[in-house]
């Protein structure tokens, strides 16, 4: 009897085990369970990715990964246990289970990885035009304001019927005396680009110097002059760098979803596939 016992234990420690870690999906024969997923969703969650779709979403960040891994391994780019130790730690995720813990190396590994491979092979191949720079340039202007002293003029409540006739002045005086010839107010001021409220950079963003802005409610401005401050820096470099890396970003988007279609992944678990 007691030989009957152990030997009934056993099945159903191993039937307990095979339910707890239920092979929702393959990689390339690697199989990802049900306990990898809920893994994954308690990491996303540390991230403050709460969506309702979490578990479907965690599925294809474990594919991507593996994917991700896969690729990097062909050119040597896979980061050793230290670097990635080293980056999770200033990630400050807590403490985390055993499970969780496992899932956010790899996940940290495939990420280090990837942005490995777009150093090595996609950011050389990237020439940034004018256009790419000045784009970047506005992005910047609008998200968050550049280190610029912008002398403006500012008019408010102004009818469309005073904004048509608004022309390109010949400097900021000028601008000024128009402004008042029509009957309004002007209102000229200095101040910091990203000190400015940001619906008046996205208002002002891109349009150039002695240029009237479109009139948003009523109110319409012009940059009379901007001057670079002392944190400046080497902001033109960065704002190339900037436009290099989301070029790059795209065509790194691209080559994954190219490898995605090219690796074998089955789903066996209904509630996942699409």
């Amino acid at each position: 009897m007691k030989k009957i016992w152990v030997l009934l234990s056993v099945i159903l420690l191993n039937t307990e085990i095979a339910n707890a870690a239920t092979v929702v999906a393959t990689v390339g024969g690697k199989p990802i369970t049900d306990t990898d997923i809920t893994a994954r969703t308690e990491l996303m969650s540390r991230q403050g990715n709460t969506a309702t779709d979490n578990r479907h979403q965690a599925l294809q960040n474990i594919i991507d990964d593996t994917v991700k891994l896969n690729y990097a391994a062909n050119f040597g780019a896979v980061p050793s246990d230290r670097d990635v130790d080293s980056e999770l730690a200033r990630m400050n995720l807590g403490e985390m289970s055993a499970s969780m813990r496992e899932m956010a190396r790899n996940a940290m590994r495939a990420d280090i990885a990837w942005q490995m491979i777009i150093a090595r092979t996609i950011m050389p191949t990237i020439d940034v035009t004018k256009e790419d720079i000045q784009n970047e340039k506005i992005s910047l202007e609008r998200e968050h304001g550049l280190p610029l002293e912008l002398t403006m003029v500012r008019l408010v409540d102004v009818p469309d019927s005073v904004v048509k006739k608004l022309t390109k002045p010949k400097s900021c005086d000028d601008a000024v005396d128009m402004a008042e010839k029509l009957g309004g107010t002007p209102q000229k001021f200095t101040a910091l680009q990203y000190e400015i409220a940001p619906e008046v950079r996205e208002q002002i963003a891109g349009i150039g110097n002695l240029t009237w802005s479109d009139a948003v409610d009523g109110n319409v401005f012009l940059v009379c002059s901007s001057k670079k401050t002392s944190e400046y820096g080497d902001l033109d470099k960065v704002i190339k760098q900037n436009a290099m890396y989301r070029q790059a970003m795209f065509i790194a988007d691209q080559q994954l979803k190219q490898l995605r279609r090219k690796a074998v992944v089955v789903i066996n678990d209904n509630r996942y596939k699409l």
